[in-house]
């Protein structure tokens, strides 16, 4: 994947986090975790990564994690366990990605398998492809089917915080989530994108 194809990353959130959000940036898992939030991380796959650091870097709770392609099978996961109505996927400006000690990971960073690049070389490990493929479904193929589940969700890791003037935008699933989004963050721009949200 070339620098020039990355226009936006995204990252998942519930709605009513908005206003936290535009006024403090998206923080680290490390971070979040002091401040009042509703979290719509699993706790299975936040334990995977607990652990986990980046080579040459930080523990990866240290990092925010942006989504190159936000509609993935971790966003499938979420909306199983909330309702479409309370999720958001926040677009966050490509210029994030020229941040010191920004890292990329060629897949889910928790993966046994993941590569790690800082970002000015890093993006050239990501299969465009495979990231935005429509379905990461390989019926009678398993393991083609963990491998491209994995490399869809790709991610651009920032150390610490990504400040609020990043925050370019939101995708909802449904006209109740669009006037929610303008309730609680009246300046954001709110895009109702049914195929973000596989319907």
């Amino acid at each position: 994947m070339d620098r020039s194809e990355l226009t936006e990353m995204h990252y998942i959130t519930a709605i009513s986090n908005l206003p936290s959000m535009l006024q403090f940036g998206l923080l680290s898992h490390e971070r979040a975790s002091k401040v009042p939030h509703v979290s719509v991380a699993m706790a299975a796959i936040q334990g995977r990564r607990a652990p986990k650091k980046v080579p040459g870097g930080r523990p990866l709770h240290e990092y925010v994690n942006l989504y190159i392609n936000g509609r993935n099978v971790m966003l499938s996961k979420v909306l199983h366990g909330s309702s479409i109505d309370e999720v958001c996927l926040l677009r966050v400006s490509s210029d994030v990605i020229d941040l010191p000690q920004v890292v990329i990971a060629d897949q889910n960073a928790a993966s046994d398998y993941v590569r790690f690049a800082h970002a000015s070389v890093g993006l050239a490990l990501v299969h465009r492809d495979t990231v935005f493929a429509q379905y990461w479904t390989h019926p009678g193929d398993q393991i083609t089917e963990w491998r491209h589940r994995s490399a869809m969700c790709a991610e651009v890791l920032v150390p610490d915080a990504v400040a609020p003037h990043y925050i370019v935008g939101a995708f909802v699933g449904t006209s109740k989530a669009a006037r929610d989004v303008k309730a609680v963050a009246s300046g954001l721009a709110v895009t109702i994108d049914k195929y973000m949200f596989f319907q």
